[in-house]
């Protein structure tokens, strides 16, 4: 039991979600920060500013005197999906860190999961709720 409890004392981790993407973020206090997602720098993997905004979103509304080594593991939906639910990783992470974040965080919805995703397509439909055109003759 000693042992998980020094592996807690190396990172916190937290998962994310939006849609169908799952981000786990593992955060570890550093001397500077760096950010990998899947073994690639931010940089290359959100290769758009607004993705990269989006994912990062979490320290720029909250000033941290710690630095930190971030490692996200993602999967799954679309890159944009996968740029919301790395914010809510890190997020949840932040927050497990230090528990007075939890007000300016939940205060943004970066605590919030995201729920919306796309409705299922019924039987004679085209689409979840698109009908075929109705003809009267």
């Amino acid at each position: 039991m000693a042992t998980t409890k020094e592996k807690s004392d190396k990172y916190i981790e937290a998962v994310g979600r939006r849609k169908t993407a799952i981000a786990r973020a593992r955060i570890t206090p550093g001397a500077r920060t760096a950010v990998t997602v899947n073994s690639k720098d931010i940089n290359d993997y959100f290769v758009t500013e607004p993705l990269r905004v989006t994912a990062l979103e979490p320290f720029l509304k909250v000033t941290l005197p710690t630095q930190f080594t971030i490692t996200i593991v993602v999967s799954g939906g679309g890159i944009a999906g996968q740029a919301t639910a790395v914010r809510h990783a890190i997020s949840r992470a932040l927050v497990e860190y230090d528990h007075e974040l939890r007000t300016p965080l939940k205060k943004e919805g970066f605590l919030k999961r995201d729920q919306r995703a796309k409705e299922r397509r019924k039987p004679g439909f085209v689409k979840a709720r698109k009908r075929k055109q109705w003809s009267k003759r």
